[in-house]
């Protein structure tokens, strides 16, 4: 596991309000980086309690988000591919 730089306490301390949260995903968003994007949805799962403890779920969860989005790219371009043969 990455070792926690010295701000992540704070992080997830202030993600913990769901107004700096949502400020926090929008901006992440708006990098146009999907690792970046699911790191930051990470720490917002994280403030707000979506895993507990166990420091496996994370990992587990980032796959299936990264199989998510792998999966709703792949449609997208289905999606434009058929679009634009009509």
């Amino acid at each position: 596991m990455k070792k926690r730089t010295a701000y992540q306490p704070d992080l997830i301390e202030s993600l913990r309000d769901a107004g700096e949260a949502k400020e926090y995903l929008n901006a992440a968003l708006e990098e146009d980086d999907p690792e970046l994007f699911l790191l930051a949805l990470r720490n917002v799962a994280e403030a707000q309690g979506a895993w507990g403890n166990s420091p496996r779920k994370p990992s587990s969860t980032m796959k299936a988000s990264t199989r998510c989005s792998q999966s709703v790219g792949t449609a997208n371009s289905e999606v434009s591919m058929r679009s634009s043969m009509h």
